[in-house]
């Protein structure tokens, strides 16, 4: 269990460093930043060493490599602290051997250098998580905890986990202390057998063909079974990926075989920071091959396609990818070595706001550049309207969008400006609006209306590119100078030029019909009529005085208001269609 599970613990703890974190793995793994809410005192130095979480760690480490385990059980919280000497002792050997054994300390980078310990986890203030070992089939996580006060703290490992430890009895040998030769056991370099450092080189080495010999044979199989894989860009492809992904095999491998060999954790620890360092190289490299591959397979789609302005935007984008990679690369490579990069994230972040605060119409012009990319409002040869500019699409840039205006003009519209405008396409309608109001003089007769109505009907149902669901026209009102009759309708052409030529063909034949009329089109104009006046007719008027009395005498005069029974006897006595029309024929039969 614990030949997978310590690999893909120092593996998560990669992400971290590039905001892949979860919220089990924060536990384990500390972020770049190790804040406190406590208030900062004068703290006085403990003779060992253990005011803060990696002092503690370092020093049981050191204990342990001198051999001086009696120094050692004073990193360890212990229940009883009266214990005889032998039993601490025994206790110290067993955290080594299970450690030795499949145990896992983190970086010392990793591990909080402050007394008030990590205080951006799930576990109590006062306790911080450095590790874990395996016993029995079972992980037993590795907690310190602090002890003392805010003035003088002091982290041990805590009592909980010494617990565990002391009930574990270990017998059997390490691995690499059974295949060891006697004289490399004996030989001790830095309180570890020689073998141990001879070991550990070795394991690299062989991690390292292993990890090359599985990556040849992925792709042997890749390009066996793949057909695209023996083309010449699936082999470039595999070779693009070849080397990170053998560099972070042979970091698992390495990390995985020394720890169920048994190597011991002091030569571990030493080499732990190498191993973070390149673990982190070969993400940094598989990132900057995924980027590349990526953006070339992006780029060949939209060349493709004809989309200039979409490779601009890849170009663009992949460059600030590899930039962010590599920066994040650096910061996480800086913290493993132990750096405070928490001053410099922040300088960061204040100079990226000041940057973005300068480059405001910058970003918003790229921003708007991605929006006519993704939303495509217009293409390269599209005619559309923005805000009041007309012309023909030629250029979509990162910066601006250029239109070819009627006047053969160039127009330069930033790509902000034009994205936040309303934008009319005029390229992908599938027909035109055909909508000319027919102004008539006012001398038109009725029936030369009810003429024309018909006749200009016929010839929009007659032509074969006019729609004919509407196409309608309507008698709409009265002007001052004309009575006005308004044609609705569409006509089936895509094509700008043609549908010139079939608007043209209609007025022509709309002037026709309306010569043959008798009729002719408004102009706007003041017509002065000489005539003799001849006056009020006395008869009508006569006639009117007399009903109006007798509505009067009979207390029937509907004002100011109908009566609801006069207006029921009213409503439906008009006959609509009027006589005469195919309509009302049709509802007499």
């Amino acid at each position: 269990m614990s030949f997978l599970v310590k690999p893909i613990h120092f593996y998560l703890t990669l992400f971290l460093f590039f905001g892949v974190a979860t919220a089990s793995s924060a536990q384990l793994v500390p972020g770049l930043s190790d804040t406190s809410t406590k208030v900062a005192v004068e703290i006085p130095d403990d003779s060992l060493g253990r005011r803060t979480p990696r002092g503690t760690v370092n020093g049981f480490i050191k204990a342990v490599a001198e051999q001086n385990y009696i120094r050692a059980s004073h990193f360890l919280n212990l229940d009883k602290p009266r214990r005889k000497v032998a039993e601490r002792q025994r206790i110290v050997k067993v955290l080594q051997r299970l450690l030795d054994q499949g145990g896992n300390i983190m970086p010392y980078s990793w591990l909080s250098n402050k007394p008030v310990g990590r205080q951006d986890d799930e576990l109590p203030p006062e306790e911080d998580l450095v590790g874990t070992v395996t016993a029995n089939g079972q992980v037993i996580n590795l907690f310190v905890e602090s002890t003392g006060d805010e003035t003088a703290p002091v982290w041990r490992i805590s009592s909980e986990t010494v617990k565990a430890i002391a009930a574990v009895s270990i017998e059997e040998k390490l691995l690499v202390d059974r295949i060891l030769p006697s004289t490399l056991k004996d030989n001790l370099w830095g309180g570890v057998p020689a073998g141990h450092w001879l070991a550990i080189i070795l394991l690299f080495i062989l991690a390292y063909v292993a990890a090359r010999l599985v990556v040849w044979l992925m792709g042997y199989l890749l390009r066996v079974s793949w057909t695209k894989a023996r083309t010449e860009k699936g082999v470039h492809l595999i070779d693009e990926f070849s080397l990170p992904i053998r560099l972070y095999l042979a970091v698992w491998l390495f990390i995985a075989i020394s720890q169920q060999v048994g190597i011991s954790i002091i030569v571990r620890q030493r080499f732990s920071t190498v191993t973070l360092i390149v673990g982190l190289v070969a993400l940094i490299f598989l990132l900057l091959r995924l980027t590349d591959v990526v953006s070339n397979f992006s780029r060949g789609r939209m060349s493709d396609r004809g989309r200039v302005s979409a490779v601009s935007i890849i170009l663009f984008l992949k460059r600030a990818i590899k930039i962010a990679i590599v920066i994040f690369g650096v910061i996480g490579i800086l913290s493993t070595f132990g750096f405070d990069v928490t001053t410099g994230l922040a300088a960061l972040g204040i100079g990226g706001i000041a940057l973005a605060l300068g480059a405001q119409k910058t970003v918003e012009n790229f921003v708007g550049s991605v929006t006519l990319i993704t939303d495509q409002p217009v293409r390269v040869g599209d005619f559309c309207k923005v805000g009041d500019i007309s012309g023909t699409v030629e250029q979509i840039g990162m910066r601006s969008t250029q239109l070819r205006t009627g006047e053969r003009t160039i127009v330069t519209i930033p790509n902000g400006d034009f994205s936040s405008n309303r934008i009319e396409n005029f390229a992908h309608r599938d027909r035109f609006l055909f909508n000319p109001i027919l102004q008539l003089r006012y001398e038109t007769t009725p029936d030369q209306i009810r003429y024309l109505l018909v006749e200009l009907r016929k010839v929009l149902y007659a032509h074969p590119l006019v729609n004919p669901d509407p196409a309608r026209i309507r008698f709409a009102g009265y002007s001052t100078h004309s009575l006005n009759l308004e044609v609705w309708s569409y006509i089936n052409t895509p094509n700008f030029d043609e549908f010139l030529e079939v608007k043209e063909d209609l007025l022509l034949r709309f002037m026709d019909v309306v010569a043959a009329s008798g009729t002719a089109f408004a102009f706007p104009s003041q017509t002065l009529y000489f005539g003799k006046d001849a006056g009020v007719s006395p008869e009508k008027a006569t006639e009117v005085s007399e009903k109006i009395k007798a509505w009067k005498a009979n207390n029937n005069m509907q004002l100011p208001n109908f009566e609801a029974e006069e207006i029921e006897k009213l409503r439906g006595t008009i006959p609509y269609p009027p006589e005469g029309t195919v309509g009302h024929k049709h509802e007499d039969n």
